[in-house]
């Protein structure tokens, strides 16, 4: 049976996050954020599915350099910049400090850096929610491959059945449950979720909804 987790471990960009200034620095370049977005983590998976790694931020500038091969080194910089910028979403910090009063632990689970995910924190004032910034970067693979979920667990010194993975990414939630944590998916991005995926143990419209789902699973 799945359970109230003690930890809840939070995807950062798009599922905390909004990713608008990328979106805005791309456009004088005529490249749409989703096909941006969708080709960096096209890269991503696939140097995973390979059994390589590479960080966050040279798949970014890699997938910029091919969507958009006569950029100057000013705009260029000027996305990558942006991923340093983005707002907190609105139900970001409510849903953070309900898990909080509750009792459970609050941390991250990126596919970004780490350096770049304190400083979004920090500026958010989102920090003082989360117990540990956690990344791909220990294990050396981007999620939804499973060890990332597993090496984040390990680190807290706590079995995956104890954690939930909240997103509003469909192939997170997916990887997560394969690697044996409690999902919880909001709909705020897809809107729908892909049948070709195993279902969330919960989810909800806003983040806030997915928190509250959670603690109400029985202890």
């Amino acid at each position: 049976m799945t359970r109230r987790p003690t930890v809840v471990l939070f995807d950062v960009v798009e599922t905390l996050f909004s990713l608008a200034p990328v979106e805005a620095a791309l456009a004088p370049l005529g490249v749409s954020l989703e096909l941006y977005f969708a080709r960096l983590l096209r890269d991503g998976f696939a140097l995973a599915a390979a059994g390589d790694y590479r960080p966050f931020s040279e798949v970014a500038a890699s997938a910029l350099a091919a969507l958009a091969p006569t950029a100057t080194d000013e705009q260029r910089e000027r996305v990558q910049q942006a991923f340093t910028q983005l707002p907190a979403h609105p139900d970001a910090e409510p849903a953070l400090a309900q898990l909080n009063a509750a009792g459970v632990t609050v941390c991250t689970l990126t596919n970004g850096g780490g350096d770049a995910t304190e400083t979004l924190l920090a500026d958010s004032g989102l920090r003082r929610h989360v117990g540990s910034v956690l990344t791909v970067e220990a294990a050396q693979r981007w999620k939804p491959s499973p060890e990332p979920y597993r090496q984040a667990v390990g680190s807290l010194g706590i079995e995956p059945g104890a954690a939930a993975l909240v997103a509003v990414h469909s192939w997170d939630i997916h990887g997560a449950h394969h690697a044996g944590l409690t999902t919880g998916w909001c709909s705020r991005l897809e809107g729908g979720y892909p049948s070709i995926f195993e279902p969330a143990d919960v989810n909800g419209t806003t983040l806030v909804d997915v928190a509250e789902a959670l603690l109400d699973l029985p202890t």
